[in-house]
């Protein structure tokens, strides 16, 4: 994305409190790993100027993909914002679940299942693109075509472009890891040395939080 929208983007995060930073005291993810940065773009959605800029800013990314006749959303968190690129676009609308509901229709996917459609993913966040990868998955098995997955924002781990490369699955973010650290330091939420620690974990996630564990142990 352009350098602009991925400044700005990270910035209403920090400023709305979507994204959290805290070296010192580590968030805990659903997976155990412990975690200086949480980010909740949920938030966006209750406050009108984020959304809007958010809505707009995802509108302009879609011209970087190819043609294509429907959105979905990732559910859940990328069901707001996928809602809101659809009505701007007067596109149908669908969204995906992880897996298929275990009472009624059993449905994955909910709306119109069309063979052969087009569709645009929306998502959130992508930490290991797991779940999105899923989505894909799952409309690709429909028989819909994917044409790539847009989202709010990325950890930037490397483990995750290499799944969407292998998906072959084209992937884009307004914003990344990187510009937050770089805003975030230039709008003083943290400082160089914080910027430093938080750089550390990026390069590898699993190894920080171990290390972590064991100081707050000792």
């Amino acid at each position: 994305m352009e350098t602009e929208t991925a400044a700005k983007v990270a910035t209403y995060l920090l400023q709305i409190n979507a994204i959290k930073l805290d070296s010192q005291k580590p968030f805990t993810w659903a997976s155990g790993l412990r975690s200086p940065i949480y980010c909740d773009n949920r938030l966006s959605l209750s406050f009108p100027q984020v959304r809007t800029f958010l809505k707009n800013s995802l509108v302009q990314a879609t011209k970087l993909f190819p043609d294509f006749d429907r959105v979905a959303g990732v559910a859940t968190a990328g069901i707001p914002h996928g809602t809101l690129v659809a009505d701007a676009l007067d596109l149908p609308f669908l969204y995906i679940r992880e897996k298929p509901k275990s009472h009624g229709r059993q449905n994955q996917i909910e709306g119109e299942v069309k063979e052969g459609a087009k569709i645009l993913l929306i998502e959130d966040l992508i930490s290991t693109g797991g779940s999105s990868l899923q989505a894909v998955r799952a409309a690709r098995e429909a028989k819909m075509e994917v044409v790539g997955v847009l989202a709010l924002f990325s950890y930037g781990f490397p483990e995750a472009s290499d799944a969407f490369a292998k998906e072959n699955c084209p992937l884009i973010t307004l914003s990344n890891y990187s510009v937050l650290l770089r805003e975030a330091t230039k709008l003083n939420y943290i400082t160089e040395e914080e910027a430093g620690i938080l750089e550390t974990w990026s390069n590898n996630p699993q190894k920080w939080s171990d290390t972590f564990n064991q100081n707050s142990q000792n």
